[in-house]
């Protein structure tokens, strides 16, 4: 568990410019959401639903399908590729990697360099482009294509986005919470139940699907279409409550740094909320085998990722330090003491 989430930890900060030139990869860019953006979410997530449904129902599923499906074949080569060297770097070690052949592609003479990869980025490239090609000529469409695309857009987003605190993750979660409810139960709007509509008529991958039923896993897996014999599960509960069991990484490695967390206590909250998250999705499984009808994943992982982040830090007497923490904070402080002091330098040689 240790070495694989690794990939959740936060990436030094960059500081000095001769550190740039000795990597590879430019830093990846990250947006940090904060309270204020995770009260939007609901609001979002309900204009693109309608959108989708109206969509559907007026120009045909056909259509909207065909054109989305290009889109997420295109990116879904980017995000393959991504998943995929970050694996790499993973299984090599950061020297191993830097130790690998280095191209650099140039625009004149003094110019900085265009582009810049190592030996495994061009090796990937070529494999990535695999699933969004299977995918894409495959009809009706693999399963197994949905969830390798599936899974390399979930590890993208949670790559891509962080949450700031344990309280925007609550927020966030909490308001999902209803939403998911509110969209699953009810048909105010639209007479029917959007959600589970759009869910069922999208073929593109944007969820994870598996077989009901292990005795039938061989025949129904490549075909994720052949009757109702596939369950499937959409990646926002995957990379919603992902968000917050990244935060929990990050902030045990935050605790480790500051000495606050024994060493021997290993990735507390990242192993407490990853069991929230087992037990919740689990819960989930049960309550749609016993009503057998579709459950709204986030009615149980919300309360049980939530849960088990706060219950650990009421158990570890961190409370309050856990509730008031903001990731981020400190790298923030040390850049703009870094740029000061740059300008104070740069003002003295002047």
């Amino acid at each position: 568990m240790e070495g694989w989430s690794g990939l959740l930890a936060p990436k030094p900060l960059k500081l000095k410019q001769g550190d740039e030139d000795d990597s590879d990869d430019e830093e990846e860019l990250s947006e940090r959401l904060g309270s204020s953006e995770a009260m939007l979410f609901p609001i979002i997530g309900s204009a693109v639903l309608g959108g989708l449904y109206l969509a559907f129902k007026y120009l045909g599923k056909e259509w909207i399908n065909k054109f989305l499906g290009y889109y997420f074949c295109f990116m879904g080569t980017g995000c393959v590729w991504s998943c995929l060297l970050s694996i790499t770097k993973q299984i090599l070690g950061p020297a191993k990697y830097k130790a690998t052949p280095q191209y650099r592609i140039n625009f004149g003479t003094n110019s900085k360099p265009l582009l810049k990869f190592r030996l495994p980025s061009l090796v990937l490239l070529p494999i990535s482009v695999i699933p969004s090609v299977s995918f894409f000529l495959s009809d009706p469409k693999s399963a197994v294509m949905t969830d390798i695309l599936a899974l390399s857009f979930s590890h993208t987003a949670l790559g891509t986005m962080k949450i700031d605190s344990l309280q925007t993750g609550c927020i966030l979660l909490s308001g999902l919470f209803l939403y998911d409810i509110w969209q699953v139960y009810t048909e105010w709007v639209f007479g029917t139940k959007v959600m589970v509509t759009v869910a069922t008529s999208l073929t593109i991958p944007i969820k994870l699907l598996w077989p009901r039923s292990v005795l039938t896993f061989l025949s129904v897996l490549p075909r994720p279409e052949k009757g109702n014999s596939t369950m499937l599960l959409g990646l926002g509960d995957v990379v919603v409550p992902g968000l917050l069991v990244a935060l929990a990484y990050r902030l045990d490695m935050h605790l480790r740094r500051k000495r606050i967390m024994k060493e021997s206590d290993g990735e507390t909250y990242f192993r407490a909320t990853m069991v929230g998250y087992m037990v919740g999705l689990s819960m989930a499984f049960a309550a749609m085998h016993v009503f057998k009808a579709a459950q709204p994943a986030l009615l149980y992982l919300s309360p049980s990722c939530c849960l088990s982040f706060i219950l650990t830090a009421l158990k570890r007497n961190e409370w309050k330090y856990v509730w008031a923490w903001e990731d981020g904070a400190e790298e923030e402080k040390e850049r703009k003491e870094w740029e000061e002091k740059q300008k104070q330098k740069e003002d003295k040689s002047t």
